[in-house]
């Protein structure tokens, strides 16, 4: 399994395909991007590679095999006949989960259980077992996901999603996933030259994960994949993998602010900050969006508001847009990057965007507004 190349791919949320498709062409990768994920072929040190250094994507999966299957004995006939004992260890914990739509079996959990009971068979078979396996050992999490009766088994070799980077100490509420704060920076033209400022930094996310981007850190550096306890010869490749990601380190000057209105999440914020090795690339300041102002040019600006989802809020959350617009519009130089789930941002913000995008940030429907600013060129 070590040496040979498998079909792999980056689980992604819906709407960020293309920036990890963009994250894993910039690695060398040919890809192919598709609905919720990026495929791409690679063997178990790519695998390791890609779960150490992608920013915008949720997990790496091998894809084991893909065949028609309309009937239980389709699943069972076909997965029996794979040699499982070259991907699970005698004492390999392996759970099976399903998934199913648009096909003619669709309950899940005998789906899982057929999986699961053809896996074993073959087990049995090569390991010369009578008795049950005990699945004291390392975690193989297996996924079978029927679309349209094609069976789609994989092999999930990340564990924790990987937005769990590993620095946050505190959330505040609502606070977004550390990879869905990468990818609203990477569809910003910011680079590690520019200012950059968060007016409503909240738990510190977006302007640490700036900082990982611009000091070159891989975002994976502090945690551990699933895939690292499947044989020692991979725990070692992780360490080498880590050990080069850490002389990759850059260390340039960044100018890079975090305001919030509330003192506390500022403090949270240094925290988050401070696990993430960061805290002396960032600013983080109290203060209020309506009171804020910059003397600063050519810099870029990303905002997360509130979306004001119950009624009451929905009046404050709007009156905090238009001090946004107003407090905003003489930074014509800035580009200004705003997520919000409430679609008519605009008329209360006062501009309409240079481009809207849509995102979602979990199930919640997201637009990310984009004001593109007209850079001064005399430096």
């Amino acid at each position: 399994m070590n040496n040979e190349e498998m079909n792999l791919y980056a689980a992604t949320a819906s709407g960020i395909e293309a920036i990890a498709g963009q994250e894993l062409r910039d690695m060398g990768y040919d890809v192919q991007v598709e609905n919720g994920r990026v495929a791409f072929k690679g063997n178990m040190h790519d695998i390791l590679r890609t779960n150490l250094w992608l920013r915008t994507a949720d997990r790496i999966k091998i894809i084991l095999i893909q065949f028609p299957a309309k009937t239980f004995d389709d699943i069972f006939d076909t997965v029996s006949a794979m040699s499982w004992d070259q991907w699970l260890p005698m004492d390999a914990k392996f759970p099976v989960n399903g998934r199913s739509k648009n096909s003619k079996l669709f309950s899940v959990s005998d789906i899982q259980a057929v999986t699961k009971k053809a896996i074993v068979s073959q087990m049995t078979e090569a390991y010369h077992r009578k008795t049950r396996f005990p699945e004291t050992g390392a975690l193989f999490p297996l996924e079978i996901a029927l679309d349209k009766d094609v069976a789609t088994l994989t092999l999930d070799t990340t564990g924790d999603s990987l937005f769990k980077r590993g620095y946050r100490q505190e959330k505040g509420d609502a606070p977004l996933k550390e990879n869905f704060a990468a990818t609203l920076i990477k569809l910003t033209t910011w680079r590690p030259d520019m200012p950059f400022v968060d007016p409503m930094c909240g738990s510190g996310t977006i302007p640490i994960e700036t900082a990982l981007i611009g000091r070159n850190i891989a975002p994976g550096l502090n945690r551990h994949v699933v895939c690292e306890d499947w044989h020692p010869d991979y725990r070692k490749m992780a360490d080498t993998l880590k050990e080069e990601a850490r002389a990759a380190q850059t260390d340039p000057v960044l100018d890079i602010t975090g305001y919030d209105i509330d003192g506390s999440m500022i403090d949270i914020a240094k925290l988050n900050a401070n696990g993430a090795g960061v805290l002396h690339d960032i600013q983080f300041k109290q203060l209020a969006v309506k009171d804020f102002t910059t003397d600063q040019e050519n810099g870029v600006m990303i905002a997360n508001p509130p979306y004001g989802k119950r009624m009451g809020d929905q009046k404050s959350v709007r009156q905090i847009y238009k001090q946004m617009g107003q407090v905003f519009k003489p930074m014509t130089t800035w580009s200004k990057y705003i997520l919000t789930a409430d679609l008519s941002f605009e008329s209360f913000y006062g501009e309409k965007a240079t481009k809207r995008r849509k995102l979602y940030n979990g199930a919640l429907r997201t637009d990310y507004f984009q004001y593109w600013g007209h850079q001064n060129r005399q430096h």
